[in-house]
């Protein structure tokens, strides 16, 4: 159906080309061309080493060969979107590499705050370490003897990626997804991965995003699946692609291995700390914590696989609770979602594909399949297309009527005085908003101007360190823009403990009225519930062919503009809540000169 309509306005189209420049064959030849815009959902995907990430995506997308999966020690170091390949019949790869700029900048860091500082020569230091890793990947025992960023930031050190040293996309192309996985491994895995023996140069750290496109999938039409690493990126270009990418994503799936779900620190700290940047800073709906390895069952007493069987669904329903009761403790995060956005699934990959003691529902792999398949029906573009384009028949077939005595001229007096109501109304519901919202800011901003001194003194020296230790600490907050890693515990962000209290004042609202839940909508419902009356109108006017096929237009245009604007909204309340924060780290600074030395 879709490709019937297609061809039939594209013939369309070229009539309007080819007549006469009017208003009207303008308006057409706009109206057509924006038909084609499509819209995409993400879906995020979270997990730590060995979880069982890459398994799951392809276990999902029936794709087993992939995305590499296999050796503990390796990780996937990169971002990587996965989206069907619509073009062709290729497995396509597509490399997004860091410019030559933000590597030398990030060689400078590394020689100067870490691997030239007796502090951090410590094998425990996760810092330094990583920093090695980064530069023996590159460039091998190499950067030992030369340290110097001017020579390691030579081309000829890149000759095998051209792409990167004239700052251009690199493209990859293969028969199959095996083929095309092998070629990835040295510019999506870490240099730790065994598997990869015959890999002498490894690229992973100058890549920022890898677009993997897979032909014949159903279930990617309108879903991108993105695995992400971690908690984003000391390199700035990765860091701000990562945000990016959380900010966007209406799903995030969380994996872990079901035997350390509801204990392990690893996924729920990814959530905690991310949970603004998804929630009231992005866009995501549904939260979805993925138990893998399912079927590894140990110690059971009976051995038989009923007996094996019923081990698992027992354990299975064990871990759900535990997962959901640990779900409920993170305040934190429920001042952004709700209880029901959060699913628990527990999921074998390899029962999935081999059905030895389970069966296919049971995996529960086909329940995310079904969930990835309801995403694409949402964002079907034969509906969206077929509607727009009976719209634009609509308009043209009225345009040709003709005016009967006037009759548009009293229709438009109607509609204009329909638009004046309405946007009064959708008007007085912001001027509400906003008058609250200027006053939880008021109150936020009081509270932390109360508080950013002690919140700065805790955080800087929580102890009372002195010497080497407390400076080590400072260097790196000032040389990371605020945020310190120490050696155990989690990462640490002075922006956001500085900015908390104004998000404090402000998160309970700023849901409210931009909730992110598709079953509520900005500003108490105001948008949808704009309407110009067309429906009442086509009734009043029905004698009128002319009239009502314009209206029909109208009508489909007012669905058209409204999904617009929600989009709008949607991004810019992502870049509202951003603001806050950007806001309060600039208030703090400026406070910070005005005060005497805090004696630290």
């Amino acid at each position: 159906m879709l490709s019937e309509v297609r061809n039939m306005m594209e013939c369309v189209h070229n009539k309007v080309l080819h007549r006469e420049k009017t208003k009207l064959n303008a308006f057409l030849e706009e109206k057509i061309c924006d038909l084609e815009t499509e819209k995409r959902e993400l879906v995020g995907v979270f997990g730590r080493t060995g979880a069982g990430k890459s398994s799951l995506i392809n276990a999902v997308i029936g794709e087993k060969d992939l995305l590499p999966s296999g050796s503990v020690s390796a990780c996937t170091t990169v971002i990587i979107k996965v989206e069907a390949n619509k073009q062709n019949q290729k497995y396509e790869a597509e490399i997004e590499f860091i410019t030559k700029e933000e590597l030398e900048k990030e060689l400078w860091f590394l020689f100067t705050f870490i691997l030239n500082d007796e502090d951090y020569k410590d094998e425990d230091d996760d810092d330094y370490n990583d920093a090695v890793e980064m530069l023996s990947a590159l460039y091998g025992e190499e950067w030992k003897n030369k340290r110097s960023v001017e020579h390691l930031i030579n081309d000829k050190h890149f000759r095998e990626i051209p792409e990167f040293i004239v700052s251009k996309k690199k493209p990859l192309t293969c028969e199959s997804a095996k083929e095309l996985s092998a070629k990835l491994v040295k510019y999506t895995r870490s240099s730790k991965d065994r598997d990869a023996k015959e890999v002498k140069r490894w690229f992973w750290p100058l890549v920022k995003c890898v677009t993997v496109r897979v032909p014949n999938n159903d279930l990617l039409q309108n879903v991108t699946l993105v695995d992400l690493p971690g908690n984003g990126d000391r390199n700035k270009g990765r860091d701000k692609m990562w945000k990016g990418v959380v900010q966007s994503c209406s799903t995030v799936w969380i994996v872990t291995d079901i035997n350390r779900a509801a204990s392990e620190k690893e996924p729920w700290e990814i959530l905690k700390s991310a949970s603004s940047l998804m929630g009231n800073g992005g866009q995501c709906q549904h939260i979805h914590f993925i138990c893998t390895k399912s079927d590894v069952i140990e110690d059971s007493d009976d051995s038989s696989v009923a007996g094996v069987r019923a081990a698992i669904f027992k354990r299975n329903m064990q871990a759900k609770e535990e997962v959901r009761r640990e779900f409920r403790k993170l305040k934190g995060v429920h001042t952004h979602f709700s209880g029901d956005c959060f699913k628990v699934f527990t999921v074998s990959s390899k029962e999935f594909l081999k059905e030895k003691s389970l069966g296919p529902d049971e995996t529960e792999v086909p329940k995310l399949q079904e969930f990835l398949q309801d995403l694409n029906d949402f964002h079907s573009e034969t509906l969206k297309y077929v509607s727009g384009a009976y719209g634009i028949l609509s308009l043209i077939q009225g345009a040709g009527c003709g005016d009967v005595a006037g009759v548009k001229a009293n229709v438009c007096t109607e509609l204009e005085e329909n638009l004046e109501r309405e946007i009064s109304k959708v008007s007085e519901t912001m001027k509400k908003s906003y008058r609250t919202f200027k006053m939880c800011i008021m109150e936020g901003v009081e509270k932390s101007n109360s508080s950013w001194e002690s919140v700065l003194k805790s955080f800087l020296n929580p102890r009372r360190e002195t010497g080497s230790a407390f400076h080590r600490k400072l260097k790196c907050i000032v040389a990371n823009n605020g945020v310190y890693k120490p050696k155990k515990g989690k990462q640490q962000n002075l922006n956001e403990r500085l900015a908390s209290k104004l998000m404090e004042s402000i998160d309970e609202e700023f849901r409210k009225t931009f909730p992110n839940e598709s079953k509520c909508e900005p500003f108490n419902g105001a948008i949808s519930s704009f309407s110009l009356g067309t429906g009442t109108l086509v009734e009043k006017y029905k004698k009128y062919k002319g009239v009502q096929l314009q209206l029909e237009f109208l009508r489909t245009e007012e669905e058209k503009i409204k999904t617009k604007v929600h989009k709008t909204i949607r991004e810019q309340k992502k870049e509202i809540y951003s603001s806050l924060r950007l806001q309060s780290r600039k208030s703090c600074k400026s406070a910070k000169g005005k005060k005497e030395d805090l004696g630290i």
